[in-house]
């Protein structure tokens, strides 16, 4: 609806993960270094954690851009798998036709594929998304595929990818062999409130905007209020504020328009608000 009205050639706060409008904030890009630096040195595993909506996925496919032709990769985005199951995915992410439903057979089928790589200078890297909905067994299963490796190195580096409590199950005692054998960790932090102006602001000029929508200093300090700094946040309230200027016939945002988007998100109406408020516009509809 606001696009025509704000000279917007998409939507700039898609909540997917569109690499398009790929921004890396300071955090986001220490967390990609050290995803390529474990893959390049052959780490073996890789942590990288992050709460809910801070970027994990999109770090996920920026690495899939920054990494080089000697390196293959597998990415695994549903964790809720079985143990065939997820040996039958990391063959068919490799390019491989599983030759049986049986777990050694595919396990050998797995090792010879990552011998010849290695043979010819390929670095085979296994990306798992959401690792922490992988149960204790899955992890066991997954340790025993960083045990292919030769005198000198690992035949493939395998990214953990997920939620703290990812972290919580690697400090079971349970997975005390898996978790000494990571070898890079990284936890993802949301964005500052500094880096807020620079992320809207990046979203908004791939959409094709001119410039012409203004936000005020406390807009950005009511959406970090409201979002913490979690670039998923970020976008579901900025969404709902270009829609707000839409309604409001404005181009200027200002804090009492993001808090106001802010309690329609919540599901509280212009009437829950503070009755000391002034309203956006007189006889205000609610968004």
């Amino acid at each position: 609806m606001y696009l025509d009205y704000l000279g917007l050639k998409e939507k700039p706060f898609s909540v997917t993960s569109d690499p398009s409008f790929l921004f890396l904030s300071k955090k986001h890009r220490e967390a990609l270094s050290h995803m390529i630096y474990g893959i390049r040195e052959r780490k073996g595993f890789i942590e990288i954690t992050g709460d809910v909506g801070t970027g994990k996925t999109t770090v996920c496919k920026a690495l899939l851009r920054h990494l080089d032709a000697n390196t293959k990769t597998a990415l695994l985005l549903h964790s809720n798998l079985s143990e065939l199951q997820l040996l039958q995915s990391v063959l068919q992410d490799f390019g491989l036709n599983p030759m049986t439903s049986n777990r050694l057979t595919m396990l050998n089928q797995l090792n010879r594929f990552l011998l010849e790589q290695v043979q010819i200078g390929k670095n085979l890297v296994l990306i798992i998304d959401e690792a922490q909905n992988l149960s204790l067994r899955l992890l066991e299963q997954i340790r025993m595929l960083s045990n292919f490796e030769t005198d000198k190195e690992k035949l493939i580096q395998i990214v953990l990818v997920g939620q703290p409590q990812l972290r919580q199950k690697l400090a079971l005692p349970a997975m005390e062999q898996l978790r000494q054998r990571i070898g890079v960790r990284y936890h993802i932090y949301p964005l500052s409130q500094e880096e807020i102006a620079t992320y809207i602001d990046h979203r908004l000029r791939l959409a094709g905007s001119s410039g012409s929508i203004e936000w005020t200093p406390d807009s950005f300090e009511e959406i970090f209020r409201y979002s913490k700094g979690v670039p998923r946040l970020i976008n579901q309230l900025c969404d709902r504020t270009l829609l707000a200027c839409y309604i409001f016939k404005t181009r200027r945002i200002d804090a009492e328009i993001v808090r106001h988007s802010a309690q329609e998100l919540s599901g509280e109406s212009f009437a829950d608000a503070s009755a000391t408020e002034t309203p956006l516009a007189t006889g205000g509809t609610a968004l």
